[in-house]
This record gives structure tokens, C-alpha cells and sequence, in this order.
């Protein structure tokens, strides 16, 4: 499976995460599971480097309600796996991040991931508003066509 809302150049904001001996199973590519801690590297590392995202400080944090991933191809130890992301849906206090894994220069992703972040009160826990900081981050990346 792959169209032009899959391919490389309809991600943004890549990340390439360095696969691990430990990543592989016992069939020899790295784990379906280990596929959405890429995901959720990619997505944290944004948060951090350009929404200045301070997991330690923040009065707002984004719990995940919603994962899945599709897996196209295998991918194998040393591979390094470049991680694009995008925005799909920016809502008033959520978020749903597409992560496109590429092996390395590969125009077509060996999987695609997402998942859905709300962001809670710290102390309530309840839903607030996306923290202008970590928006004004996501915005550049809000996708307009269908997404996959």
C-alpha cells in the first residue's frame, strides 16, 4: 500500500531513530510493538525541540487516547528509520499525529503510525487547551488533503 498520502514527501518534521540488535524478534525485523516507541519518539522529540514542551514543568500534558500502525515491509537491524510527522487533526484540546517510518531514504514507508494526544490539567486532569506554545509547533504541520 502506498499513495501519495503515504509518501515521504507528505511528512514533515523527520527524526531518524537508529533501530537496535534488541528491537529485532525471534523472525529476524524489528517488533510490530517496538514501532509505536518510534512513534512516540518522534512526536515527544518535537514537542520538546520546537513547542519548548518541559515534561517535568508543564501545567498541560498529552495523554494518548487512541494508537494503531499499519506495517508494510520488515525492516532489520542496522537499519535506521527515518520518522516523519504530521498533523491530521488539531483540535481545541487534542491532537492526532501521523508518524510515516521510512527505511532510510525509502520513499514508501515500511509502516505508518498514529496516535491521539489530549491534553489534560496536570493537577485536574482534565481536558485544556493545546498550550499556544506546543500549537504554534503543530500548526506548520496540519496536513489540509485526506490523510491515510
Amino acid at each position: 500500500m502506498s499513495d501519495a498520502t503515504t509518501q515521504r514527501e507528505a511528512f514533515h518534521a523527520f527524526l531518524p531513530i537508529q533501530t537496535r540488535w534488541a528491537d529485532m524478534d525471534a523472525y529476524g525485523h524489528v517488533n510490530n510493538m517496538v514501532f509505536y516507541s518510534y512513534i512516540d519518539t518522534a512526536v515527544t522529540e518535537l514537542l520538546v525541540r520546537e513547542g519548548g514542551h518541559d515534561k517535568d514543568r508543564a501545567s498541560a500534558i498529552g495523554l494518548v487516547v487512541e494508537s494503531g500502525c499499519k506495517y508494510f515491509k520488515p525492516v532489520a537491524f542496522p537499519a535506521v528509520i527515518d520518522c516523519g510527522v504530521r498533523v491530521a487533526k488539531l483540535g481545541r484540546s487534542s491532537v492526532r499525529y501521523e508518524v510515516g517510518m521510512f527505511d532510510g531514504d525509502d520513499v514508501a514507508p515500511a509502516a505508518l503510525g498514529f496516535f491521539v494526544h489530549v491534553f489534560v490539567d496536570r493537577s485536574t486532569m482534565r481536558p485544556t487547551d493545546i498550550p499556544p506554545n506546543i500549537r504554534a509547533a503543530l500548526e506548520p504541520l496540519l496536513v489540509m488533503e485526506p490523510v491515510a
